[in-house]
C-alpha cells in the first residue's frame, strides 16, 4: 500500500458516513479483527473488505466486498486499517461527514490480490431471493457439518467446499418461494462441485461464495436483481448497495 499524508476523508453526506459504518460493522462480524482497505482516486473512495480469505500463492477463493462512496473534497489514499478503528471513527460523527484516517495500517494477504479495474464482461443476473437462498443454505451447512471440537482446518475445509461450489444461473431463475428442503437436497446432491448436478453444466455459473458475500454485506435488497461479470480468474457479482468478487 502507498503512503499518504491525507488525515481526513470528507465524505458527500452524513448518510454516506453512516452506511460506511454500517458496511464496517457488518465486515466485523464476520471477523472481529479484520481489516478494510481504503482506496480513495479523486472524488470516489473504495473500501474493500475480506469476506473469505483466499488459498495457496493465487489466492483462490478469495471473496472480497466492495463498497464506493462519494467524496466532498477528492483525495489520493491507499492503506489497510483495522475495521474497529473505523468503526469507533463513525461512531463519533462531527458536524461534517468526516472519516478520520486511523494512523495504524495493517498487513493482509488479501490486499494484494486486486480484482481488475476494466474488461469486466457481463454474462447474466440474478435475482436477490436466489443469492439468499444459496447463502443461508451454505451457512446451514457449515454450521452442521461442524462438530464441538472440530479443529480449524476441518472447519476451514467445510468452508472452502461450500462456498467454493458454482451455482448455474439456470437454477437461481427458480421459483423464488421454493421449498427450502429442496434447495438443500439440491446442495447435498451436488456433482461436481455444481448446484443441482449436470443441469446447466454450460450455462453461465458463479460461486456460492459470491452469495454468501452480499448477503453478509446487507447487498441484497427485496426483489432486487444482481449483475454477474466475468474478467480472467476474477468473478463480480453488482447490487445496487455494492460488489461481491471472487477469485477462482
Amino acid at each position: 500500500m502507498s503512503g499518504s499524508v491525507v488525515s481526513e476523508l470528507v465524505l458527500a453526506d452524513a448518510e454516506s458516513l453512516q452506511d460506511l459504518g454500517r458496511y464496517a460493522a457488518r465486515a466485523r462480524a464476520l471477523d472481529a479483527d479484520g481489516a478494510v482497505r481504503l482506496q480513495a482516486v479523486g472524488p470516489v473512495l473504495a473500501s474493500w473488505v475480506c469476506v473469505l480469505p483466499g488459498s495457496g500463492l493465487m489466492g483462490t477463493g478469495t471473496t472480497l466486498g466492495l463498497r464506493t462512496s462519494a467524496l466532498d473534497v477528492p483525495a489520493e489514499l491507499d492503506v489497510v486499517v483495522p475495521l474497529a478503528a473505523v468503526s469507533d471513527r463513525v461512531a463519533r460523527p462531527g458536524e461534517r461527514a468526516v472519516l478520520p484516517v486511523p494512523p495504524m495500517t495493517v498487513s493482509v494477504a488479501w490486499a494484494a490480490v486486486s480484482p481488475p479495474r476494466s474488461g469486466w464482461q457481463v454474462v447474466g443476473s440474478v435475482g436477490s431471493e436466489a443469492l439468499q437462498r444459496v447463502a443461508s443454505e451454505g451457512i446451514a451447512e457449515v454450521a452442521d457439518g461442524t462438530p464441538d471440537g472440530a479443529g480449524s482446518a476441518a472447519v476451514a475445509a467445510l468452508r472452502e467446499r461450500v462456498w467454493g461450489r458454482v451455482v448455474p444461473l439456470a437454477s437461481s431463475t427458480a421459483d423464488p418461494v421454493a421449498d427450502v428442503a429442496g434447495v438443500a437436497g439440491d446442495l447435498a446432491r451436488t456433482n461436481g462441485d455444481r448446484v443441482g448436478g449436470d443441469e446447466g453444466a454450460d450455462s453461465p455459473a458463479y460461486p456460492a461464495a459470491l452469495a454468501f458475500a452480499a448477503y453478509a454485506l446487507g447487498f441484497l435488497t427485496l426483489g432486487g436483481e444482481s449483475t454477474l461479470s466475468t474478467n480472467g480468474r476474477w468473478t463480480r457479482l453488482t447490487t445496487p448497495a455494492g460488489h461481491a468478487l471472487t477469485r477462482r
